[in-house]
């Protein structure tokens, strides 16, 4: 892509659209990829190991995949979940695009890729699977964090894949710190290079089920 990042909102490299076979969610698949966005070749390592480090996901409600890239994160959520709808989210045009193909050619039609101001104000998320985009830099990576993880529903997850030599053990600290009110953060897994970081929003003190004494 030469001095063209993936999180170009419209890249402006040539699309050179490419088939590709890929096993997300124990089925094997055939998606198309192009040129200008995220790993275009292969579902990269970190996206493995937090597929392969996170646990099944709920049976219905909203799910956030942010940062999408060609949708590997959202079509294993959708075809774990049919029921669920999944909010597959980029600033890459070109990346919502292929998403939307991937998702017709399967039959997955309970994903949504739209950009990030299109996700309507109200919806709340049970669960958040992502492989961040950690070199738009650090202060652009906090924002969008502290954007959508008070979105989660109370006793919801998120999950973060970060590359260690990339700031995992910091960004654990950050969010450690900054979500220190009503969530917790742990380190869930390591594998390859890569943290699987797990934020947890817990249940407010009301919504707590209350022992009545005679």
């Amino acid at each position: 892509m030469g001095s063209e990042h993936y999180f170009s909102a419209s890249p402006s490299s040539p699309e050179q659209l490419r088939r590709i076979s890929v096993t997300l969610a124990g089925r094997e698949l055939e998606v198309v990829t192009a040129g200008g966005v995220f790993s275009p070749d292969h579902v990269d390592a970190g996206t493995s190991v937090l597929l392969a480090n996170t646990p099944p996901p709920p049976a219905g409600g909203h799910f956030l995949d942010l940062g999408c890239g060609w949708g590997p994160i959202s079509m294993s959520l959708a075809l774990a979940s049919p029921h669920a709808t999944v909010w597959a989210v980029d600033v890459n045009e070109r990346a919502l695009d292929l998403v939307r193909r991937n998702a017709q050619s399967h039959g997955l039609t309970n994903i949504n890729a739209v950009r990030p101001e299109d996700v309507p104000d109200g919806v709340s998320f049970r669960t958040i699977r992502s492989n961040p985009p950690i070199r738009v830099g650090k202060n652009e990576l906090h924002g969008m964090l502290q954007h959508w993880i008070p979105r989660m529903t109370e006793r919801s997850d998120g999950w973060f894949v970060v590359q260690r030599n990339l700031g995992s053990d910091s960004l654990q600290r950050w969010l450690a710190a900054t979500f220190a009110d009503g969530y917790s953060v742990h380190r869930a897994a390591t594998g390859r290079g890569f943290r699987v970081l797990c934020v947890r929003r817990h249940g407010s003190p009301l919504s707590e089920p209350i022992d009545i004494v005679a």
